[in-house]
C-alpha cells in the first residue's frame, strides 16, 4: 500500500478511528498524488477517491496498482453506496479546519455516520517532515528562484514599473516550473512600508529601495524567497535598519536547528528589534512544502519545536509607515545540528 496511507492508517487507529473523510485537496494530493476534484474515503479496509466523469481518465493516468485506491464515478455512487461506505465504523474522523457546518450535518445524514470525529490537522501535521523527494523539488524550486532573482537585477531598469517587474518574474518561471507560489511582491520607495504590497504602476526611481517577495512551484513544492535591495546607492536613512534586519536574520537562523522553540526563535528577534524601538508584526517564518504558508509557524503561538527535515523559512522584517520597509527571507532545511538555506542570493547590500 501507499505508505503515505499506511502511515495514517496507523495514525487513525491511535485515535480509535475505523475510517475517515478527506476532503482537503492538498491533503489529497501529498496522501496520493491526485490533483483533481473529488474527495477520499478511507474505509474499514478500502481506500477510495470519489470524482466525477471529467477527471477519471487523469486520476487512473496517476495511480498504480501499488496505490490500492477504489476509483469512483461520482454519477455512479448510489445512495445506499453512500450509506454502505462506514457501515462497520463506529468513529469516522473528518478534517474539521476544511468543511462547513452544513457539509458536517450533509456527510453524517449522507454517510449514516454514528460518531464523526475531529482529527486535529493529522495529514497537516505528517506533511510538516519532508521526505527526500520533496526536499529534492523544494531545492530545485530555490535554484530556480535564485536563478530568476540574478535575471530580475540585470532586467530592473529606472522608468519601469513595479508591475512590469512582477510580470517579468512570472514570465521567467512559466516556462521553468509549474508556476507561481504566491501572487509575486514587488514594491518600491515607500510601497515597501507594505509588507504584503500588490505591485503598482510606481515608476522605479534612481535611489530607490526595492523589496521583491517571489516563489515558484515544482512538481507542486514551493520556494519562497525576499530580498531588500537597492537603485545607485543605499539611502542612510535605510542603512542602520537593514543592518538590524540582516543581522537577526543571520544570528537568528545560526539557531534553526533540531529542537529549537519557534517562539523562543521569534522572541529573539522580537527583543532586539525593541531595543532598537521596532516591532516584529508578523511572524518570523513559516513552513513551506506543498502549501507556501504551513506548520510550523514561526511566531510567539502556538509554541512548537523544529525538527530533522523541515523546511521553513526565515524572514524578519521591520516597516516603517509611509518611509520604507526591509525583508530579508530565507527558505531553510532543518538539520540534526542547523539547517541548510535552500535560497542562495546574496543578502549584503544589494546595489543595482
Amino acid at each position: 500500500m501507499n505508505p503515505r496511507l499506511q502511515c495514517l492508517r496507523n495514525k487513525m487507529s491511535s485515535l480509535k478511528l475505523q475510517g475517515m473523510i478527506i476532503t482537503n485537496p492538498v491533503n489529497i494530493k501529498y496522501l496520493t498524488n491526485i490533483d483533481a476534484e473529488g474527495i477520499l474515503l478511507l474505509t474499514r479496509k478500502d481506500n477510495i477517491y470519489i470524482t466525477d466523469s471529467r477527471y477519471i481518465e487523469h486520476v487512473h493516468s496517476i495511480l498504480t496498482l501499488f496505490d490500492e485506491i477504489i476509483v469512483y464515478d461520482s454519477h455512479d455512487v448510489s445512495k445506499e453506496d453512500y450509506e454502505n461506505f462506514f457501515m462497520f465504523c463506529e468513529n469516522v474522523g473528518f478534517e474539521e479546519y476544511d468543511i462547513t457546518y452544513a457539509k458536517y450535518k450533509e456527510y453524517i445524514r449522507k454517510y449514516k455516520i454514528n460518531n464523526f470525529v475531529e482529527t486535529e490537522r493529522i495529514i497537516e501535521k505528517e506533511r510538516m517532515i519532508k521526505d527526500k523527494e520533496e526536499i529534492i523539488n523544494i531545492e530545485k524550486a530555490c535554484e530556480i528562484t535564485d536563478n530568476c532573482f540574478s535575471h530580475i537585477l540585470e532586467y530592473i531598469k529606472p522608468g519601469m514599473t513595479e508591475k512590469q517587474i512582477a510580470d517579468e518574474i512570472e514570465e521567467y518561471y512559466k516556462t521553468r516550473t509549474d508556476g507561481l507560489s504566491f501572487d509575486t511582491i514587488v514594491a518600491s520607495g515607500e510601497n515597501t512600508s507594505m509588507p504584503h504590497a500588490v505591485p503598482t504602476n510606481r515608476k522605479i526611481q534612481e535611489k530607490d529601495i526595492i523589496t521583491i517577495d517571489m516563489g515558484c512551484k515544482v512538481n507542486g513544492y514551493c520556494s519562497d524567497m525576499t530580498r531588500t535591495f537597492f537603485v545607485g546607492e543605499v539611502p542612510e536613512e535605510v542603512k542602520p535598519v537593514y543592518d538590524l534586519v540582516l543581522k537577526n536574520q543571520v544570528q537568528t537562523g545560526e539557531q534553526y536547528k533540531d529542537g529549537a522553540s519557534t517562539r523562543l526563535l521569534a522572541k529573539m528577534v522580537e527583543s532586539d528589534f525593541r531595543l532598537h524601538g521596532y516591532d516584529l508584526i508578523h511572524s518570523l517564518g513559516h513552513g513551506v512544502g506543498l502549501e507556501i504558508h504551513e506548520a510550523p509557524y514561526i511566531s510567539f503561538n502556538p509554541d512548537a519545536q523544529l525538527k530533522e527535515s523541515m523546511v521553513v523559512t526565515n524572514e524578519p522584517g521591520i516597516y516603517i509607515p509611509g518611509k520604507f520597509g526591509v525583508r530579508i527571507e530565507d527558505t531553510l532545511q532543518i538539520t540534526k545540528f542547523g539547517c541548510i538555506s535552500l535560497t542562495k542570493s546574496e543578502k549584503n547590500y544589494i546595489i543595482i
